[in-house]
């Protein structure tokens, strides 16, 4: 299974909603499939136009490696030398701290990832978690 365009786009309008409710700074907010490639992304007025390229990192290595922002951060913490190797088999894609969220299915298959940027990376994954929870799925930060 993979994730709707309309799932998709729920997670990123309830994720905009929350940073606003939350008075974050502009966030962009992109929806990556199981495989990787784009289903959805928007970005806030205001917000830097280089923000694609965080959210997209902050998600490609969530789906890429199976693993959510936080604990790619923390395998980095501990082995910089692993994620610096893995970094370099996916070009520089991956941007391995707290944002990017694995998204599960009911049954608990990956079906996805959001990439949150704009405020603090703690702040991303509240507002990401939201949007995530608001289309009746499971969020992995």
């Amino acid at each position: 299974m993979s994730i709707s365009l309309r799932k998709a786009r729920t997670i990123i309008r309830k994720t905009l909603d929350k940073g606003r409710e939350m008075e974050l700074k502009p966030l962009s907010v992109v929806v990556l499939d199981a495989g990787g490639h784009v289903q959805a992304f928007e970005r806030e007025d205001g917000a830097s136009v280089g923000r694609f390229g965080i959210a997209h990192g902050k998600a490609y290595g969530s789906v890429m490696l199976g693993l959510a922002g936080t604990a790619q951060k923390a395998r980095a913490d501990q082995q910089a030398y692993f994620m610096a190797a893995v970094n370099g088999v996916y070009g520089g894609q991956l941007v391995p701290v707290p944002g990017g969220i694995l998204i599960r299915d009911k049954k608990g298959v990956v079906i996805g990832a959001v990439g949150v940027t704009g405020d603090t990376s703690e702040n991303d994954v509240e507002a990401g978690m939201a949007g995530i929870e608001a289309a009746g799925l499971t969020g992995e930060p």
